[in-house]
C-alpha cells in the first residue's frame, strides 16, 4: 500500500492581508496555476503521439525519455 502525504498548507486569511500582499499572492498562485496547467497539456499530448520533432529535432520518441525542449512563459 502506497501512502502520499501533502505538505500542510499555511492558512492565510486574505482578508486580514494587505492589499498589495494579496494582489502579490494572487498572482503568484494564478501563475504557478497556469504553468501547471501547460505542463498538465503538454504530458496529455505527449502520451498521445509516437515522436514529438521541433525543428528537425526529436525531443520525444515512445520508447526514449524527453529532452531537448524547454517551455518558458
Amino acid at each position: 500500500m502506497v501512502t502520499l502525504h501533502k505538505k500542510k498548507a499555511k492558512q492565510l486569511d486574505l482578508l486580514k492581508m494587505p492589499n498589495p500582499e494579496r494582489i502579490q499572492l494572487i498572482k503568484k498562485i494564478k501563475e504557478n496555476l497556469r504553468r501547471k496547467i501547460t505542463e498538465t497539456k503538454l504530458w496529455q499530448s505527449l502520451l498521445e503521439v509516437e515522436s514529438l520533432t521541433i525543428n528537425g529535432n526529436i525531443v520525444y520518441r515512445g520508447d526514449q525519455p524527453l529532452s531537448g525542449l524547454f517551455l518558458e512563459r
